[in-house]
């Protein structure tokens, strides 16, 4: 099996329940494939899914939201550290440019790549991080996951690897299997900032290195690329010719006062040429819900990649993408009270663990997320990560992810969100505390 590949039991699965589909077949079930006079049923092969389907992954993070959901529907209080959600309301003047288009009745298909004015938007936007395009290389899909499937379906052949951080956002792997492809991690520790490793890059790449994918600030660690790193990355990239993926949508929310936005590769002109760009309007202007991304790609990819869309979602509604032209061109004060709350949540959160031993919190600098070290805990408790994580919830109330969640490297870790309400996040502190104090790792909090 080569790195990274998935086992193949996953292709083999097909073939034994479609050999064994009849004798499970149950009166009444729709199966297709022959027909049966007797029952009324149409009896044959159960519809299966497809082999290479079950190289998609679950997100731990929606999967532990609807345990939550559950718990709370039984009268259960949930302190819920886990959904990457600011609580903000998305901007009124946002919410009116799209009502103000549903009303003038703009709710018919508009262009595959997006409407004129709000691919001009984007580009201009991106002057802000160094990035210079046109707009014709922009497209606009519904949401940042949609870009990143679209752009991985239409960049690599099976086969190809292509390098993908660990801990990391789990699509990027799902996507990259999916579409046949070997994802191959690379570490991001603590000991760096969880900044990639120039160095363990380089001994990734084969001559079947096709990609890499970087995302900064960091889902899950918060961590960030400093620029003369980014240009060691890039001399990497340009050397081996690889398609680089910068996923940048935490870009804007950084908490250095003197950094803007986080730097982007897309800058760099020597891999300028060969960069795809990712971004989302849900995290900077509240709008997860909304589903509006983008990419800004090479031309001969974003023909392709609109070719696709076409295929698979026509467009992205015409009224949601007047909303994304007020976010680019309206008043940006949201953004920066929306970093200034993250900021003082990020102390506040920073603040109530700091002190809990067993339990090591590096300040982020960039997203909305401490990636906690908890191998103290798990030391002292002989429970696994996904363990822990289980029993934070289901003993004492509060949500949150365990580290593994995004790669085999989060082992020993929480991803604990700090995008929440200040009262959600000081019980969520609380019930960790109150936690740790059963186990012996830090006194009850009786407060």
């Amino acid at each position: 099996m080569l790195r990274g590949e998935l086992p193949p039991i996953a292709a083999t699965l097909n073939k034994v329940l479609k050999r064994d589909a009849r004798r499970h077949i149950r009166p009444g079930l729709f199966v297709f494939g022959m027909s049966n006079h007797s029952t009324g049923t149409i009896p044959g092969q159960p519809v299966l899914p497809a082999a290479h389907t079950w190289a998609l992954e679950l997100e731990g993070a929606f999967e532990v939201l609807a345990r939550v959901r559950a718990l709370e529907q039984t009268g259960r209080d949930i302190a819920s550290l886990a959904i990457g959600e600011p609580d903000f309301d998305t901007p009124s003047h946002i919410v009116e440019a799209a009502v103000r288009a549903l009303r003038a009745r703009d709710t018919r298909y508009a262009p595959p790549a997006g409407i004129p004015v709000l691919r001009d938007a984007i580009a201009a936007s991106l002057r802000d991080r160094g990035v210079v395009v046109t707009p014709e290389q922009v497209v606009v899909t519904p949401g940042a996951k949609a870009a990143l499937c679209c752009v991985i379906l239409c960049a690599f052949e099976p086969g190809d690897e292509v390098l993908v951080p660990d801990p990391g956002f789990p699509a990027y792997r799902s996507l990259v299997r999916f579409a046949g492809g070997i994802a191959v991690a690379y570490g991001l520790d603590a000991a760096a900032d969880f900044a990639p490793d120039p160095e363990e890059l380089a001994r990734r790449i084969t001559p079947r290195t096709r990609g890499l994918i970087l995302n900064a600030p960091h889902n899950p660690t918060g961590g960030s690329i400093a620029p003369e790193l980014l240009c060691r990355i890039a001399e990497i990239a340009a050397q081996h010719d690889l398609l680089v993926l910068s996923d940048e949508v935490y870009g804007r929310l950084v908490y250095d006062p003197g950094l803007p936005v986080a730097p982007s590769i897309a800058a760099i002109p020597e891999v300028a040429r060969q960069t795809v760009l990712i971004d989302s309007f849900s995290k900077t202007y509240a709008m997860t819900g909304w589903r509006l991304g983008f990419a800004v790609l090479p031309p001969a990819l974003a023909e392709r990649v609109t070719a696709l869309a076409v295929n698979a979602y026509s467009c992205v509604p015409p009224f949601v993408q007047c909303a994304g032209v007020a976010a680019l061109t309206g008043p940006q004060d949201c953004v920066g009270d929306l970093v200034t709350t993250l900021r003082r949540r990020r102390g506040l959160l920073l603040g109530a663990l700091g002190d809990v031993a067993g339990v090591i919190c590096p300040a982020p600098a960039g997203a909305f997320y401490l990636y906690a070290d908890v191998r103290g805990v798990l030391a002292r408790t002989n429970l696994t990560t996904e363990a822990l994580a289980a029993r934070l919830l289901e003993e004492d109330g509060v949500a949150t992810i365990p580290g593994t969640a995004f790669g085999d490297r989060g082992a020993g870790y929480l991803r604990l969100s700090f995008a929440g309400a200040d009262h959600e996040l000081a019980r969520g502190a609380h019930r960790i505390r109150a936690f740790a104090g059963r186990i012996g790792a830090y006194p009850e909090d009786h407060s």
